[in-house]
């Protein structure tokens, strides 16, 4: 009976010891991401691209957070190939908390895919602005849809557009195009004249004359309608008529040599830099293009920017806003630090100081740019260009283009575009590439 006592005892001793130590580490747990006032606090992982917005709003934002959130310990993860070292991270289901969707080797719908990003359609929802206005309410453009969630949302408000020098055109009298047939007549009149390749891309990134040039020739032809078409990979929407008829004005460029020869070896400095140096006369960038090269702008230099002209004549100028979201990581380790965080950012105030850093804009409305002397002249020059609707269309897209199918398609675009492939054979690639993407979503 003895015996019996001391065994059960002893039992009741060894559960009260694990229940102990059980409750000691779930009270480690809980604790981790509270400070000694009970506020947000641990470690907070942002992983953010730095380009051509450089990083200097990032730098005031964040260290206005740590004041702000003293208990937090910020770790930061960026710079220019930062999207590449940290693949592994988000491989092995261990992703920073926030991460700021830009740069080459992202892609924000990828994620989507995968798995790897935080539903944030409920949280949004509840998240006031200073004035008391719903964020959900604020945006320019709205976030990202897919089938009525949201995973991320839109920081920057950019758009593709076409770069010129306002100096060299005025100088020499130059067409500044608003349409596709005046677009080849400014360039005859630049190859003629300054006996140059009037036109230059990256071909390394050949998404960026997907996105600068062709969707809103997409988008003007065919509304926003045919550019979700393109963009999800329905089948038939890259062998359609419009498609073909937008890809056989690209086929026109390269059979009267307005390609820059070269584009194929060209990274998107480099294909800067020869703008810059009138090597050629027009490029297609988004507004980050003056801050990313301004220590190497000659002098004399001036911006010109307008909605790429790849419209036919009778149509109006075509924009399709490109966003830069911030997202929070599914399998964040401190998820309540990120969204203070990412609310933090979404502030009027930022907004404004976003432009003066950057020279793009911040994708909230009501920010008053006019008092900020640090915007530079040709963002509220292309601003007030964007926001007049007698002379640009505003076109959304539903989401960015999976780099499952973004990949192929830019592939076959470089053929095209250095004279390898006629528009009809591009198509034929395009529609197989976009049949292949289904299949792998199936």
């Amino acid at each position: 009976m003895r015996v019996k006592r001391r065994l059960l005892l002893m039992l009741m001793m060894a559960f009260l010891m694990a229940f102990t130590v059980a409750c000691s580490d779930d009270d480690d747990d809980s604790s981790s991401n509270v400070g000694t006032d009970g506020e947000i606090a641990g470690d907070l992982e942002i992983q953010y691209f730095v380009g051509g917005y450089g990083d200097s709003w990032w730098k005031e934002v964040i260290a206005d957070f740590k004041e702000a959130y003293p208990d937090v310990n910020i770790i930061e993860h960026a710079g220019p190939n930062i999207n590449e070292e940290m693949r592994s991270r988000w491989v092995s289901n261990d992703p920073p908390d926030v991460v700021y969707i830009d740069g080459a080797g992202s892609s924000e719908t990828q994620m989507v895919e995968d798995g790897q990003l935080m539903d944030l359609t409920d949280w949004l929802a509840g998240i006031d602005l200073e004035g008391g206005d719903k964020l959900a309410d604020s945006f320019i453009v709205k976030p990202a849809n897919y089938d009525g969630k949201i995973y991320s949302l839109p920081l920057v408000f950019d758009t593709w557009g076409t770069w010129y020098d306002k100096a060299l055109f005025e100088g020499n009298g130059y067409t500044i195009p608003t349409n596709f047939d005046e677009f080849m007549e400014s360039m005859s009149e630049i190859k003629a004249g300054e006996g140059i390749d009037p036109f230059v891309t990256t071909g390394q990134h050949p998404y960026y004359f997907l996105r600068g040039m062709l969707y809103p020739a997409f988008a003007a032809a065919g509304g926003e309608e045919l550019l979700a078409d393109v963009i999800t990979g329905k089948e038939g929407a890259w062998s359609s008529e419009q498609v073909l008829d937008i890809m056989t004005r690209v086929e026109k460029m390269v059979d009267e040599g307005m390609f820059d020869s070269g584009l194929g070896a060209l990274n998107h400095t480099q294909s800067q830099m020869n703008f810059l140096l009138h090597e050629n006369a027009f490029i297609p960038v988004g507004f980050w293009l003056p801050n990313e090269m301004k220590n190497d702008i000659p002098d004399g230099f001036d911006f010109g920017f307008i909605p790429s002209p790849m419209n036919a004549a009778g149509e109006t100028y075509a924009i399709v806003p490109d966003l830069r979201p911030l997202a929070i990581a599914e399998e964040a380790e401190n998820p309540d630090a990120a969204k203070a965080f990412v609310e933090f950012v979404f502030t009027r105030e930022y907004a404004s100081s976003f432009s003066g850093h950057t020279g793009a804009i911040m994708n909230l409305n009501g920010v008053d740019l006019s008092q900020n002397e640090d915007v530079p002249v040709y963002l509220t020059e292309a601003n007030a260009m964007i926001n007049d609707p007698a002379v640009v269309q505003i076109y959304e897209k539903p989401h960015p283009m999976s780099a499952d199918l973004e990949t192929p398609i830019g592939n076959a675009l470089i053929s095209l575009m250095l004279g390898n492939m006629t528009a009809e054979e591009f198509i034929a690639e395009a529609e197989k590439a976009a049949g292949e993407y289904r299949a792998g979503l199936e």
